[in-house]
Formats: C-alpha cells, structure tokens, sequence
C-alpha cells in the first residue's frame, strides 16, 4: 500500500511524504456529510475540547511556575473565544465526524528519506472524551505543533501554504493559531499522563515527561503571541523568477504564498494541482482578471489579519492591482514591500522558450504572451518606489539577497 491508502487493522501504512499528506488531508476534508447529519454549535465544540484539556492539565500539575503558565494561557484562550466566535460559528458547516489522524494512527511522516513525525507518538496514554464532530483545522494544527516541537520549522510553514492552497479554507487561519494552542494543551496533557502512567519508579522517565510538557507549553505559548506580520508583493513578468523565488519565502520566513495562477483556477472551479493546460475556457478575460486580483486581496486580508506573513505572486502589470493589494497592509497599519523581479530580455526569452518546450506549449505564443505583458507593464509610481526593491533574479545569490531586503525594509524577526 502506498501513503495514500487507507489503513485496515493488519496492514501498515507506508511513510507519507509532506506532499502526499497534505493531499490525503484536503481530500479527507473534502468528503461531504450526510445529508441527515445533525451538526452541533461549533463554538460551544471547540469550547468544551479547551476545557476538558485545560481541566485534565491542571489536575497534574504541582509545581507553581507551571500552573501559572497554564492559568495565563487560560485567560488567553477565553479572550480568543470571545473575539473570535463569530468567525468560529460561521464554520458549522465545516465540522467533521472524525479527525485524519485519528482514523489513520500509525501515519509517519518521511523527509528526504528521514522520520520526521510517527502520528503514534502523539497517542493518548489514557482516554481521552474528544467531541464526536471537529473542525478540520485540528488536523492541521496537530500536525504543525507536531512538526515544530521537533524543530521541523521549515516543514511547518509549508504544512500551511500547501494545506491552505489545497483547500482553499484561507479562513481556517483566523482561528489556527487557537486551535494550535488547544493541540499543543494536547500534548501537555499526553505528557502528564505518562509522568502519571510511569509512577515514582522510573525518575528519569518522569523528568523527561515534564521537560515534554514545557515544551508543548513554550509552543502553545509562542503561539499565543501578537504578530505583526508584513505583506510581500511580487512583481514581474513571466519568466522573472517571482515564482520560484517567493517559493522559497514559505519554508525560509514562514510566509503563505498566494499566487494568481492557483486563484484564477479556483475562482473558474478548477483544481489547482492540475495545473492551466487545455481548460475548456478562457480564465484570463478582463473580467476574469479583476476577480483574480480581488481574491488575491481578500485572501491576503484574512492572513494579515491572522498574523501570518503573506507573499503575493502575480505579474502586477497595472497600478490599480498593485494599489488593491498594498492597501491590504496599509490599511491594517502593517508593513508593505514591493519586489520587482527582473532580468535581461535574453534570459526572459530563454526561460519561457524553456517552458513552453517542458510543458509542451507553443513556443511562440508564450514569447508573444511576455511582449505583451512588458509593453502593458505600467511603471512604479513615486508613491510605490517609497516600498520598492528590485532583485535581479540571475545573480547567484539572489535567494538571499531577497531575504535579506525583507529583514532590511520590513525587519521581519
């Protein structure tokens, strides 16, 4: 069987990749309800989850640093449910009659060849009451705490681009950083009852146990923390290179990548994943267009409002979609950069005649498609060189040159 593969009871799952896991998770979240499935409140849901967590937490501990620490996550989380319920109800019709990772236990997660997660390692020691329904969130931000107390970080960030561009659920991140903290309780909790569980027998394995706890601790507290999150606008024609190199943002900064080539496909119900060849309509009408950009400011709204850094690429040709995004940003008093992505003519003509060969395209269409574009291009005003940098994407160093402009322009921490 492949990672792909649901499991039976003799049968063991192979290794997923990060790729093939964030496939199987949209696609698990996909599956409609029965149509007589009787949905609860989510908000008093998610509610009773914190609290049977909080509740199990704190009937373990004894040392006083530690129930301090727990006590003010507490006042975190009821503030965050205050704020956020609202967003929290309207997604009833999200919740889900069983978790991912619950139906599939023994799920690993490979890296490069390496075992990065074992989803066994993250069982309860004892049982635990969950709520018969969940938001699918949970299973992302299982995985992300799970990835992060490992120091998986890079893997993290890509968890929640590739998820959220897979499904398309960019609401989900108002509320991930709450549900992060409410998994990453989870872990305390686990952790506790193995201390439990080991007894005065094994001190070592009691010491261990704790410093298990503080460490879901330190991360639930991490994600409790205000951000102040920039936004990142990438600018350029085809074949410039903003698309590999806002890329590289994601797993390097934490950023979630929006690109206009997977709204434009999503807005016209096409899956992403399968990319633009040979679509029954013409997806870049005028029209068409407005809308992508649209999405690409409203998307970017929603993460900027969640915390998370947000880099957009599109080619950005005219002012008016430059404008729509910067506002994003500015509006919420955060900070903008714009990155102008550039190269000679030779080389822009010899990557989309490369890509166009690759993707069995017409060569000479793409090439007229890129003189289109750089005669529409209209140029920065004084206003937008204000948030400018211009990368040029030959230079061998050009990946860190773009991560350092942003450290520099936006002091991104």
């Amino acid at each position: 069987m492949t990672g792909n593969d649901a499991a039976s009871p003799d049968t063991a799952l192979e290794p997923f990749t990060l790729e093939e896991l964030l496939d199987a998770l949209a696609e698990f979240h996909a599956e409609p309800l029965p149509p007589e499935s009787d949905l609860p409140e989510p908000l008093t849901v998610l509610k009773h989850r914190s609290e049977a967590e909080f509740s199990a937490c704190r009937s373990l501990l004894t040392g006083d640093e530690d129930v301090e620490r727990l006590d003010a996550l507490k006042v975190w989380l009821d503030q965050e449910f205050d704020r956020l319920a609202p967003i929290i109800e309207v997604r009833k019709d999200r919740l889900r009659p069983s978790r991912w990772y619950m139906e599939y236990s023994d799920v690993r997660l490979c890296d490069n060849g390496r075992l990065v997660v074992a989803q066994s390692a993250a069982q309860d020691p004892k049982p635990f009451d969950y709520p018969e329904m969940a938001d699918p969130g949970h299973d992302l931000a299982s995985l992300r705490v799970e990835l992060e107390l490992r120091g998986e970080m890079t893997l993290s960030h890509q968890a929640l681009d590739g998820y959220l561009r897979r499904s398309g659920d960019y609401e989900l991140a108002r509320i991930l950083s709450l549900l992060q903290v409410i998994e990453s309780m989870a872990g305390m909790r686990r952790a506790l009852q193995r201390r439990q569980v080991s007894g005065q027998e094994r001190p070592s394995l009691m010491a261990e146990t704790m410093n298990s706890f503080r460490r879901y601790l330190t991360l639930a507290e991490r994600h409790a923390e205000f951000r102040f999150p920039p936004l990142v606008i990438g600018v350029g024609v085809s074949g410039s290179g903003k698309s590999r190199f806002t890329r590289t943002l994601v797993g390097r900064q934490g950023a979630v990548r929006l690109s206009s080539d997977v709204q434009r496909l999503v807005l016209h119900g096409f899956n992403p994943q399968q990319g633009s060849d040979d679509l029954p309509v013409d997806i870049y009408t005028r029209e068409a267009t407005d809308k992508t950009y649209q999405r690409l400011a409203a998307c970017a709204g929603i993460l900027l409002d969640a915390g998370y850094m947000v880099c957009v690429d599109g080619t950005f040709l005219e002012r008016k979609q430059r404008e729509l995004l910067r506002w994003q940003a500015e509006a919420r008093g955060l900070p903008v950069l714009l990155v102008s992505f550039e190269a000679d003519d030779e080389t822009l003509r010899r990557r989309i005649s490369k890509r166009a060969v690759r993707n069995e395209r017409d060569e000479s269409l793409s090439l007229a498609v890129l003189a289109a574009q750089q005669d529409a291009f209209e140029d920065f005003t004084d206003e937008e060189r204000l948030h400018l940098v211009r990368l040029d994407s030959t230079a061998d160093n050009a990946a860190e040159t773009l991560a350092s402009l942003i450290e520099e322009h936006i002091r991104v921490l």
